[in-house]
């Protein structure tokens, strides 16, 4: 990324009729080079919002912004975006040359250019030898390669990506996302993705937008999204999670005490300096932070007892399902390594360990 900023919206509004589908959202600044990620539930308005950025939709209100200039009124043709569909949008009659050259032939480039431009694009997205096949004798990551590249060959100054890998297994899934993000840095291309699947976004992005019902919940990066939500949504959209109810009772500069139903728990999480003492708060608790022995306790710092209900094995880890007392709902452990520690049976009763620094949401 270098800094530059390509893009920007402001206060941008689309309303279809009565429904109102994205709500005055802004976002500053996308800076080139940077792989951004819109990120939400079906209907959060995120796939209208890019079709906004293309063109293919304008704003009710508010405005599109490229280097600096509003683009609200400019046609998809005259925008330098270029969009990748959920579908791929391939001309079924054409080559796999045809394809990707259709965007170079209508800039009436000459055919000697558009030859070598198609030529390179196809080595990039490792598609050597395959540009006489039609799209029907291809597989799906190949077709997902051929709707990238003709994407890509125009080099426009953004792109769009609308869950372009929601038809593809699971495995698939994976590999195409680390091929579209190696794609994207060697090339060093400005892009904004589109998905409701946390995985991909937190494996892909620089920065992820996270949206809910046509606005923005919170903006920054994997890591920050994943360890510091700013809304209970947040919270709960991206990952399990445990939410313990709990009020804070004593604060010093490098950690305070909260007193909840299953333990007065200590938290040593600086970040947290807007807590204050008297602060009704959600303590946010992943599984995968979780200790469980089989020990249970009896006053140990940040530690409950809590009884078996279920187990899944995944593999590398075992989810438990965990009756607590005191609590509501059912508590989230992830055990690492289920083979080497052992699995712990239904209605055993266990220690729940927590960490001493963890992440909380004023309510």
């Amino acid at each position: 990324m270098s800094g530059e900023s390509v893009l920007a919206l402001k206060n941008v509004t689309k309303k279809f009729g009565g429904i109102t589908a994205v709500d005055n959202l802004t976002i500053p600044s996308i800076d080139r080079g940077e792989f951004v990620t819109f990120l939400g539930p079906s209907g959060c308005g995120k796939t209208t919002l890019l079709r906004m950025i293309a063109g293919f939709y304008y704003p009710t209100a508010g405005s599109v912004i490229m280097h600096g200039q509003e683009i609200n009124d400019l046609p998809p043709e005259k925008r330098r975006t270029s969009m990748v569909f959920q579908n791929y949008a391939l001309f079924p009659h054409m080559s796999v040359f045809g394809n990707i050259a259709y965007g170079l032939k209508l800039r009436k480039l000459p055919k000697v250019d558009i030859r070598q431009k198609v030529l390179n694009i196809l080595k990039i997205v490792q598609l050597e030898g395959l540009g006489d096949r039609k799209p029907t004798e291809l597989s799906g990551g190949q077709q997902q390669r051929v709707a990238l590249a003709r994407c890509i060959v125009i080099e426009p100054e953004i792109i769009l990506l609308d869950e372009p890998l929601s038809n593809l297994d699971a495995n698939l899934r994976v590999q195409m996302r680390e091929e579209i993000r190696k794609i994207q840095q060697s090339l060093n291309l400005t892009t904004i993705f589109v998905t409701h699947d946390q995985e991909e976004a937190m494996s892909m992005s620089d920065r992820i937008v996270v949206m809910n019902q046509g606005r923005i919940e919170q903006t920054g990066t994997p890591t920050e999204i994943y360890e510091k939500p700013s809304t209970l949504f947040v919270a709960g959209f991206i990952g399990y999670i445990n939410l313990i109810p709990g009020q804070i009772v004593s604060r010093k500069v490098h950690a305070m005490k909260i007193s909840t139903a299953a333990c007065e728990l200590l938290n040593t999480n600086v970040d947290l300096r807007d807590l204050n003492i008297g602060d009704k708060v959600k303590v946010i608790i992943r599984p995968e932070s979780v200790n469980l022995e089989k020990k249970p306790s009896a006053g140990a710092q940040n530690a409950f007892n809590g009884r078996i209900l279920n187990s899944t094995y995944v593999g590398s880890i075992v989810r438990y399902t965990l009756e607590v007392d005191c609590l509501d709902t059912p508590f989230i452990v992830d055990v690492a390594n289920p083979e080497g520690r052992g699995i712990f049976k239904r209605g055993e009763n266990v220690k729940i360990s927590l960490p001493t620094k963890f992440h909380c949401i004023r309510v």
